[in-house]
C-alpha cells in the first residue's frame, strides 16, 4: 500500500519487456510517455511499480495467474468496465483514460524498493 492505494509490482519476464518494447507509442493514449523505458529504472527494467488503481473509476485491476489469462494484452484487466492493460500497464483497450500511474520510487538495494 502506498498513500492508502494498492501497488503492484511484477517481476516482468524477457519476452514480457521485449512485447511491451514492441508496441508503438504513437497508438497510445499517452504517446511517448507511455515508452517502456520510461515506466521502469534503468538496471532494474524487469520490475515494474505501479499503483493498483485503475484509471477510469477507481476498481482494483486483476493480474495474470499461470493458468488464469486476464485481458486481451498479458496484464491486467479492470472487471468493473473492461478496461485492458499490458505488460507495462498501458491502457490498450477499453474505457481508462490512462495508464496504470508508476509511483515515484527508487531500488535502496537489491530487494527492497522505497516507494514515495
Amino acid at each position: 500500500m502506498w498513500r492508502g492505494k494498492p501497488v503492484f509490482i511484477r517481476n516482468r519476464t524477457k519476452d514480457e519487456i521485449e512485447a511491451a518494447r514492441k508496441v508503438d507509442v504513437a497508438t497510445l493514449p499517452g504517446g511517448a510517455n507511455s515508452a517502456d523505458d520510461k515506466r521502469v529504472k534503468k538496471d532494474h527494467e524487469n520490475f515494474l511499480v505501479l499503483v493498483g488503481i485503475c484509471t477510469h473509476l477507481g476498481c482494483i485491476p486483476k493480474g495474470q495467474s499461470m493458468n488464469d489469462a486476464k485481458g486481451d494484452f498479458g496484464g491486467w484487466f479492470c472487471p468493473c468496465h473492461g478496461s485492458h492493460y499490458d505488460t507495462s500497464g498501458r491502457i490498450r483497450k477499453g474505457p481508462a483514460p490512462r495508464d496504470l500511474e508508476v509511483p515515484p520510487y527508487e531500488f535502496v538495494s537489491a530487494t527492497k524498493i522505497k516507494i514515495g
